[in-house]
């Protein structure tokens, strides 16, 4: 392994957005550490290229360990993905405290843990990466909860950009709309969200993965931080 190479931590690696976002980092040549709740792998990765190891976003002390596990004392991380994600209906009449606990500790409380994970292993030029969702922007009918863990996602974001700023640490977001995941499938819902949206379909995997690749690498973009990209097709302009 190169000296050069560059590391990211991806989490939600085991799939969906989480693995396109791993496969389009290695081949791109970067050096990834997926965590996840269940194993994950990479069939395709050079030997030592892709870690991986089981930890809840949930918990400080498992990322510590997970992530101090697979990398040698002193090696960097130049990018973290905060992609781990949970999307449960909810509205006023079907919510409950359980539902809200996981819903906020998985989508918020997990983007704060894995940076602060991270964050003694992050040098000048590193850049972190938060996934929100277009529902942090407008209002997505049965997504009560969801969307307002995503507009607090959009605000870690710009707050966490403030304060990593003077230590040279970038840090944005990405608000996808539709995208073409099993998870998304299995609601049912993908033609007709597809036939709403201005482009007239939803967006694949990798479309997204590619955005999380160019907001984790220097140059293009070495000048942005505190924002939130949407990736809708057009569908949050309507």
């Amino acid at each position: 392994m190169q000296g050069t190479q560059r590391t990211v931590v991806v989490t939600g690696a085991a799939s969906g957005m989480g693995l396109s976002a791993v496969s389009v980092f290695l081949r791109a040549g970067w050096r990834v550490i997926g965590l996840d709740v269940v194993a994950s792998h990479a069939d395709d990765a050079e030997p030592g290229q892709y870690l991986s190891a089981v930890a809840d976003v949930r918990s400080r002390d498992d990322l510590e360990r997970a992530i101090d596990g697979l990398l040698p004392a002193g090696a960097s991380i130049h990018a973290v993905a905060n992609i781990a994600g949970v999307y449960p209906p909810t509205t006023l009449a079907t919510y409950d405290e359980a539902t809200y606990r996981r819903i906020f500790d998985i989508n918020v409380l997990g983007i704060l843990n894995v940076i602060a994970a991270a964050r003694p292993r992050l040098v000048d030029g590193s850049a972190i990466v938060n996934f929100a969702s277009v529902d942090a922007f407008t209002v997505s009918p049965g997504q009560l909860l969801y969307g307002a863990s995503k507009a607090a996602v959009v605000m870690l974001t710009k707050a966490l950009a403030l304060e990593l700023a003077p230590s040279g640490i970038r840090v944005n977001g990405i608000a996808p709309g539709w995208v073409a995941t099993p998870g998304n499938a299995a609601t049912g819902r993908m033609d007709a969200a597809a036939a709403a949206i201005p482009l007239g379909r939803v967006a694949h995997p990798d479309e997204i993965a590619d955005w999380v690749l160019l907001l984790s690498s220097p140059g293009t973009v070495a000048f942005m931080t505190g924002e939130t990209v949407v990736l809708s097709g057009g569908d949050v302009i309507r």
